[in-house]
């Protein structure tokens, strides 16, 4: 990665360390307009600690900053028209700039569901999504689904982790 590539990432994911906003913008590269879709983000952390306390280990709670990294990468997604971890930078390098860097975090990437319902049915029956959600250190999660009506697959979900 060049550094004016990584100095440019940076500066687009240093709102993820703080309390500023990210909203994800057309990017030269982006092929599809999207639409940001308003998720029950309580409803869906409820769903995975209740699967999370089936398992044997603790609930999970809705984090704002992890929800922006989620619609951050639901949206790059979605752009792009395809489903990649290394859109918008590498998930490592993403959850570095977000100050995740030394914590538990995993993310859980889907396109083409149309409810939560679908997509974390789906995310139970994959292995590695399965054990994602499975980690016993993660505490609080951010979901999001942007939609891109003009893809293959017309919509896009991130689920991201990190522990307490």
């Amino acid at each position: 990665m060049t550094p004016t590539r990584l100095l440019t990432l940076a500066l687009t994911l240093l709102p993820l360390a703080g309390c500023g906003s990210l909203s994800p913008t057309e990017e030269p590269s982006a092929r599809y307009p999207t639409k940001t879709t308003v998720l029950d983000e309580v409803a869906a952390a409820a769903a995975i600690s209740a699967y999370r306390v089936q398992h044997g280990l603790s609930p999970v709670i809705v984090d704002s900053g992890l929800v922006k990294a989620a619609a951050f990468q639901a949206g790059n997604n979605a752009r792009h028209g395809q489903l990649s971890h290394d859109v918008g930078g590498s998930f490592t390098s993403r959850m570095g700039a977000a100050g995740l860097a030394r914590s538990y975090a995993a993310e859980n990437l889907s396109a083409g569901s149309e409810t939560f319902e679908q997509v974390f049915a789906r995310w139970k029956n994959s292995p590695e999504h399965n054990k994602n959600m499975l980690i016993p250190q993660i505490r609080r999660i951010g979901i999001a689904r942007v939609d891109a009506p003009d893809t293959r697959y017309k919509r896009f979900w991130a689920l991201v982790m990190a522990g307490g």
